[in-house]
């Protein structure tokens, strides 16, 4: 892409600059965490200089101003994802704590034993264990769909669990293992036929493509901030006015209550009925910042310039006689995961550690999803905005390497 400018992206980025074992640094673990621009390193100290103070309910000059800006926040994220109203946004830890909110706060309303809910074998453990615990307290079934060799969702099977004893369809929009891209608008349109809403764990989505939670016409959408270049510990969770304001609150204690009495306690509106005791605001004010860098490069010159970016990694990496590609889905984003010959993921993750190369080893917390694929787990590159050419070509070479000495 002759617009997008790599050479500025990296200068934003610090830590891009370092050298690990005397080597430059190559960070292909953004599935994991990503790295944080300048912008937002800023906002965290300008912050914590200007205006540390506890939010809402405050009368002082700086309680206001860092309501005024948690707020801001809020509106930000409400235009980023096109929700109707920004009291759908409700701030939460993170991808993990907002998939909980749901099926505690959903379960508890609408779930009833003999229900059903339905994942995909692509999930996450932070979107699949939850329903299995809703299900385990209350004699629900959880339904999975299963996926192809290549790793796709099978949807004629899927058609077939849809039922009116399905109360909720919880996917991911994007595989983090195996970079699948879900047909998530067809899911959804699926399950609304049967009146079922849908969440979707947009963990991997968000930083990656456009999402305009009204063109969807999504229920739920869950991720985290740190995975989009903000803070750790904020999370958001997108979720529709009629399902919210049906549900109960998630957690007791301060801001989440309009009047309170030992005999009865009056729950506050939203979002604030689901926000109980002091938030992540340094968090949330700061997500606002990697929001306006994401914002200024554009999610679709980051989806373009990470799609070729996918394509020639991937061409490469198939050059190398020795490597298995895990997860051929048509349509994929920026993860590629592969295995050595019989070595084991760990073992190559640790030379290319030891070449300054940052990469995920393991079951990448999918575990059924490697049992389903026989593998104790993969070596995953997740590629980001930040990523160059030059960058695969060395992770290529260090794959070499490393198979030159475990296959010896």
């Amino acid at each position: 892409m002759a617009h997008y400018d790599i050479q500025r992206i990296r200068n934003d980025f610090p830590i891009l600059a370092a050298t690990i074992y005397d080597k430059p640094l190559i960070y292909l673990d953004n599935g994991a965490t990503t790295q944080k621009p300048q912008s937002v390193i800023d906002a965290i100290s300008q912050y914590y200089s200007t205006l540390n103070s506890n939010v809402h309910r405050g009368v002082h000059y700086l309680s206001q101003r860092a309501t005024d800006a948690f707020e801001a926040s809020r509106k930000k994220l409400q235009v980023f994802l096109n929700s109707l109203h920004d009291h759908e946004i409700i701030f939460t830890r993170g991808t993990t704590e907002s998939i909980n909110l749901v099926a505690a706060c959903y379960g508890k309303a609408f779930v009833n034993a003999g229900d059903e809910i339905i994942i995909s074998a692509l999930e996450h453990h932070s979107n699949m264990v939850p329903w299995q615990m809703l299900c385990e307290d209350i004699g629900a079934t959880l339904k999975i769909i299963p996926i192809t060799d290549a790793g796709e969702l099978d949807m004629d099977a899927f058609r077939l669990l849809l039922n009116d004893r399905v109360k909720l369809v919880a996917v991911a929009y994007i595989s983090n293992s195996l970079g699948t891209i879900n047909p998530v608008r067809e899911i959804i349109k699926l399950a609304h036929g049967y009146d079922i809403p849908v969440l979707l764990d947009a963990a991997q989505a968000v930083q990656h493509v456009p999402i305009d939670v009204q063109e969807l016409d999504v229920d739920f959408l869950a991720f985290s901030g740190h995975k989009m270049y903000g803070p750790t510990g904020i999370g958001v969770l997108y979720g529709k006015e009629k399902w919210l304001n049906k549900m109960p609150p998630y957690q007791g204690g301060g801001e989440m209550i309009k009047r309170v009495t030992f005999e009865k306690t009056t729950y506050n509106e939203l979002p604030f009925k689901f926000e109980a005791g002091t938030p992540n605001i340094e968090g949330v004010i700061c997500l606002s910042a990697a929001v306006d860098y994401l914002n200024d490069i554009g999610l679709a010159n980051i989806y373009t310039y990470e799609h070729e970016l996918l394509e020639y990694a991937t061409n490469a990496l198939l050059d190398i006689p020795e490597l298995r590609l895990v997860g051929t889905a048509t349509e994929k984003s920026s993860v590629i995961s592969f295995l050595i010959g019989n070595v084991h993921p760990y073992d190559v993750g640790v030379i290319l550690d030891k070449l300054g190369i940052a990469v995920r080893t393991g079951h990448h917390c999918t575990e059924p999803l490697m049992d389903r694929l026989c593998i104790p787990g993969t070596v995953r590159a997740s590629l980001a905005l930040y990523t160059t050419v030059d960058d695969i070509d060395t992770l290529v070479e260090g794959i070499k390497k490393a198979a030159s000495m475990l296959l010896a």
